[in-house]
């Protein structure tokens, strides 16, 4: 059911849309450790170039790059399964929620501005991170399991913004990677990057910030008031 905008609060901002890995929990440490022990059951070793090279992606394409970078004789399912079980025991272990993400998520909910989740990651691990938040603020969640095109194809976020009932001019994403970035653009939507392994440059309808915590309710109101 589509959620319906707030007429007051929020003055235009129609939703805020989060990514999760690398923005909303500092996650690429553990995914770094699950591709590694991944790799390792493969018989390779695993590198920052590699992290970089998978930033932002998802289970197949992950995968696939492993067994061409390992020359395994695996199949793409076979090495998903080791590496979303590597993940999931890394997960249960801790989840880090990056500086500034509960205080602004409050913020939001306090002035009734309409959330949603939208991740490459499997419903698992979303159902495992957000079991750790001690808040339960997204109306939606967009996984890996809810579309057939992942990022950077727009699909995950003109689905959550479908099942909201927003229009992408007043809307905002809140991203750590590019792949995310050049989703939530294609979906003409405005974007917050928050850059956690490779830098991102500002362009048009697009803000860089170091941290969430330097974003707010204001700030993100700006955004859509001034387009």
């Amino acid at each position: 059911m589509a959620h319906t905008p707030p007429e007051n609060g929020a003055q235009g901002l129609g939703a805020v849309l989060f990514d999760m890995d690398g923005l909303l929990v500092d996650t690429e440490p553990q995914w770094f450790a699950a591709e590694s022990a991944t790799v390792a059951q493969l018989g390779g070793v695993w590198g920052k170039q590699q992290q970089v090279d998978l930033l932002g992606s998802n289970l197949p394409v992950a995968s696939r790059y492993m067994i061409e970078y390992t020359k395994s004789s695996l199949d793409v399912p076979t090495v998903m399964d080791m590496l979303l079980r590597n993940m999931t025991e890394q997960l249960t272990s801790h989840v880090a929620f990056q500086p500034g993400a509960v205080e602004l998520i409050r913020e939001l909910v306090e002035a009734g501005v309409p959330m949603a989740l939208v991740t490459s990651s499997v419903r698992v691990h979303v159902d495992v991170v957000l079991a750790q938040l001690p808040i339960r603020p997204f109306h939606h969640h967009v996984t890996a399991d809810d579309v057939r095109n992942l990022k950077p194809h727009p699909e995950p976020y003109l689905t959550a913004m479908e099942l909201l009932g927003v229009r992408a001019e007043n809307s905002v994403v809140l991203e750590d990677s590019p792949a995310g970035i050049s989703a939530a653009e294609a979906a003409g939507c405005h974007v917050v990057a928050v850059p956690s392994v490779v830098p991102i440059d500002p362009a048009p309808r697009r803000s860089v910030v170091s941290s969430l915590t330097e974003i707010d309710l204001r700030g993100l109101q700006s955004l859509v008031t001034r387009s």
